[in-house]
């Protein structure tokens, strides 16, 4: 029988273009393997394919691969963009040599490609990242150390990048552009996976606001996922992007109807999670997720996607919890959704019915109330404004005398002798003996 390989592929830039590395650890059941390189002008995109391709060129041809690489450009090029690439013969296609490359090693082997979140703390990751960085680092060693009658013709090689920095700006343009065509397909596969794209374009780390509604409370017996919602943010503002999904259990919602609402009868027709766990997977990955109990959110999610075939969420998503925070900032107290509501003045809405999309998008104005607060910066025109708010609120207060008491005599005595024999011991006058005076 063949064995199992799993290989871990990275490629490493300084400056794009500019001196490059690519790295592949490859784990086989005999032990692991450690391959690198590098050139002296090259770019990131480029160190990517060529890793994948030393890795799985060291592979035997009958071994079943499992590569896991950070570059989407990589990924969604070998898996999707790649049949047209063919058929339009490479035409205006950047890098074309490497993914004929890519395309020739592949043929007749059986390969799952995997994305996996970079720098993320993923083991095998960081170790082919560490590996292209050696390979970078060789090639500088190389240039500081040439060898005799090393070609020193560096003119005739394009040194400043000129044509790779035009070439590499194409080719992200290209794959930008193919990756949100190819979203508009896979999301479109099913009528019952409903996108709704952002109606505002922010650039900024993507968080999506999510909830699972579920059969029951225990992913490991069985219960299942029967609705996910979630809601796009970019700098603290929601896009308008969203995603919501209703799934087939295969088996009875069982008593968790009296939560959410939703039927055995109305769930009849949805689609079984298989069917929608690449594109839920799509438009996750790489997002930080911002759930309220997110563990019992990222076990279910965790479960469905690894049935599917696909690896675990949490692997390729940091994860926020909001429940933690919210325990955090008020100990002792309430903490579920409905009493984060009221405690922040969210605008109530109908929950008679729990509902995914619904508390994603509540989850959301929770978070901004328990993230936010503006800054002031006119210290002055704060403390102005917060008297005048004061006068407004108490009107009366401004206008109230109030009583002074005097000492009698014999506290003023007191206060004299105390102060006397602060003087004493410190052999100088003290701060009160002025206000003794003026008493």
């Amino acid at each position: 029988m063949s064995q199992t390989i799993t290989l871990y592929v990275d490629g490493a830039c300084k400056g794009n273009p500019g001196l490059g590395g690519w790295g592949a650890y490859i784990v086989t059941e005999q032990g692991e393997h450690q391959r690198y390189g590098g050139a002296e002008v090259t770019t990131n995109n480029r160190m990517e394919l060529t890793a994948a391709i030393e890795g799985i060129k060291f592979c035997p041809p009958d071994a079943t691969l499992i590569i896991w690489t950070d570059s989407i450009y990589v990924k969604r090029g070998i898996t999707e963009w790649i049949t047209g690439w063919k058929k339009k013969n490479w035409k205006d296609v950047k890098n074309p040599d490497l993914w004929q490359q890519l395309d020739d090693v592949c043929q007749g082997r059986d390969i799952t490609w995997h994305w996996i979140k970079g720098h993320a703390g993923h083991a095998g990751n960081e170790m082919a990242d560490q590996l292209a960085n050696l390979g970078a680092n060789q090639v500088m060693s190389e240039k500081k150390n040439p060898k005799p009658n090393q070609d020193q013709d560096w003119l005739l090689s394009d040194p400043f990048g000129l044509d790779e920095a035009e070439a590499e700006a194409e080719a992200e343009a290209e794959a930008e552009a193919e990756a949100e065509d190819h979203t508009v397909l896979t999301h479109t596969q099913h009528p019952h996976i409903k996108i709704t794209p952002a109606q505002q374009e922010l650039h900024g780390e993507r968080q999506l606001i999510l909830d699972t509604e579920t059969t029951g409370f225990y992913f490991q017996d069985s219960d299942r996922i029967i609705e996910v919602g979630a809601v796009e943010m970019i700098n603290r503002k929601l896009t308008g992007s969203s995603i919501h999904i209703y799934i087939n259990p295969q088996k009875p919602v069982g008593d968790s109807v009296t939560v959410h609402g939703i039927t055995d009868e109305f769930l009849q027709d949805k689609p079984v999670y298989q069917e929608i766990a690449q594109p839920l997977f799509d438009y996750l990955q790489g997002a930080e997720i911002i759930a309220h109990n997110a563990t019992f959110d990222m076990n279910f999610l965790n479960m469905e996607f690894e049935k599917a075939g696909l690896p675990k969420l949490s692997t390729v998503c940091a994860v926020t919890d909001t429940l933690v925070m919210a325990k955090s900032k008020h100990p002792g107290q309430k903490n579920s959704l409905d009493a984060l509501v009221r405690r922040y003045d969210i605008p109530a809405r109908d929950r008679t019915y729990h509902g995914a999309l619904l508390d994603a998008e509540i989850l959301a104005d929770v978070y901004l109330a328990m993230t936010g607060g503006q800054v002031l910066l006119d210290i002055d025109h704060a403390n102005q404004s917060q008297n005048e708010q004061t006068q407004q609120l108490n009107p009366i207060a401004s206008h109230i005398k109030l009583a002074v008491i005097t000492p009698s005599d014999a506290e003023l005595e007191q206060h004299n002798t105390w102060v006397k024999n602060i003087e004493a011991k410190n052999g100088e006058p003290c701060f009160f003996s002025k206000t003794t005076t003026a008493s």
